[in-house]
């Protein structure tokens, strides 16, 4: 007989975190993931995980400055920074921060759905990073908007746009979102600090287009690999996730 663990959920409201680094935030990522590491479904991430799932995606927001996605999730999924939950801004506030993180894009072209809540909302404050190489039209376009565009050297985005969430956001806590490019970006360069994983009881097959939570450009060697510390395990019976919380060795 399978023992099956009582249905529990971490509460990550109360987690606690290392200071930030001078020069930039503290960078956590959140993932979802079949149990095969698929992170699409008919290319997006719904499908994947539960709603206790998207409710911890929510508790982590409670803690961020700034919740960072690529431009590709933006358009296959839109993106905003609500919690959804006046009880989870409340506890926000109590602990002196604004109702709402600030929500982020990082984009090369410029070419994102001007239709979505990212820019239409005003409930929530927003700043899209925007590559040098970018057609001027495009900038315009999101100017437009009026949310704030700021450039970033198309060969040094993401450290230009960390100095400038630490300096001028006053960013100590940076959530990622993704999408896998972002994620992938950030850990080749050795900026994720922690991640948080969320293994849904699915699996999803398809071939190599079906994408897994983090790409890089280049295949990594076995010295190459970013190795993790796990800090936290929690079965759910009730949702048959796995919650899973990692510190970057």
């Amino acid at each position: 007989m399978t023992e099956v663990p009582s249905p529990s959920t971490p509460d990550y409201t109360a987690l606690e975190f290392s200071a930030a680094p001078a020069e930039r935030p503290y960078v956590i990522s959140n993932m979802v993931s079949s149990v095969d590491g698929k992170a699409t479904i008919e290319s997006t991430e719904r499908g994947l995980g539960s709603d206790t799932d998207r409710r911890l995606m929510r508790e982590l927001r409670v803690h961020a400055d700034v919740v960072l996605t690529g431009a590709g999730t933006l358009r296959a999924s839109g993106t905003s920074s609500r919690l959804g939950d006046p009880a989870l801004e409340a506890l926000r506030t109590s602990r002196g921060k604004r109702e709402r993180p600030i929500a982020a894009v990082l984009s090369a072209s410029g070419e994102l759905p001007l239709d979505r809540a990212f820019f239409t909302a005003r409930d929530f404050d927003a700043v899209v990073y925007l590559s040098d190489h970018a057609p001027r039209a495009a900038f315009e376009a999101l100017l437009g908007t009026g949310r704030r565009v700021v450039m970033v050297p198309h060969d040094d985005a993401l450290p230009t746009m960390l100095r400038h969430m630490r300096e001028e956001l006053d960013c100590t806590l940076l959530l990622l979102e993704g999408g896998p490019t972002l994620l992938g970006q950030f850990v080749a360069a050795r900026y994720l600090d922690e991640c948080f994983v969320t293994i849904g009881p699915v699996i999803v097959g398809g071939d190599r287009r079906v994408r897994s939570p983090v790409e890089t450009a280049d295949a990594p060697t076995v010295d190459d690999v970013t190795r993790l510390e796990l800090l936290a395990v929690t079965p759910n019976a009730a949702t048959s996730e796995l919650y899973l919380r990692y510190r970057v060795i």
